[in-house]
């Protein structure tokens, strides 16, 4: 029969109060010590140096979040390169296969390559990756100034 062990789990309760408690002892300390002199400016919202205008739930282009998952997608690929390169280049792998072991390692990393640059050439075939350029708006607005006033600062 089994019986079961209260230590294992009055150790993970131990674990869970000391992290409450210091939590809790840590923001209490930072509201004791931490200056607190609001004004109007502090006040204010702050976002990138804009004051805000209108409300929250604003529209955004949907190619934003494609090319933030298109950019995920390629940092998720240098985080699995890097264990790759360790694990496969283990130099005693390689030498105790006969050099097999380096070959199935480089195969395996193009065919994930190329996985992903199939990926790639997906989204940019579809045209997820092309920006909407705005049409130039032809003017009937007469300068005051001739032309070739412009050529000397034209490279």
């Amino acid at each position: 029969m089994i019986e079961p062990s209260v230590t294992e789990f009055s150790t993970i309760l131990l674990f869970i109060i000391g992290a409450i408690v210091f939590v809790t002892v840590g923001l209490f300390a930072a509201r004791i010590i931490r200056p607190s002199k609001p004004n109007y400016e502090k006040l204010t919202t702050y976002e990138s140096g804009e004051d805000t205008i209108g409300n929250a739930w604003g529209q955004f282009n949907m190619r934003f979040y494609v090319v933030a998952l298109i950019f995920l997608l390629f940092e998720v690929e240098i985080i699995y390169l890097f264990p790759w390169s360790v694990v496969f280049g283990d130099k005693n792998l390689v030498e105790g296969t006969d050099g097999a072991w380096g070959w199935f390692a480089i195969t395996e990393m193009f065919v994930f390559i190329v996985v992903l640059a199939l990926g790639l050439a997906y989204a940019w075939a579809k045209g997820y990756l092309d920006w909407v350029r705005p049409q130039q708006k032809q003017t009937d607005f007469k300068s005051k100034i001739p032309a070739s006033a412009y050529k000397k600062y034209k490279s």
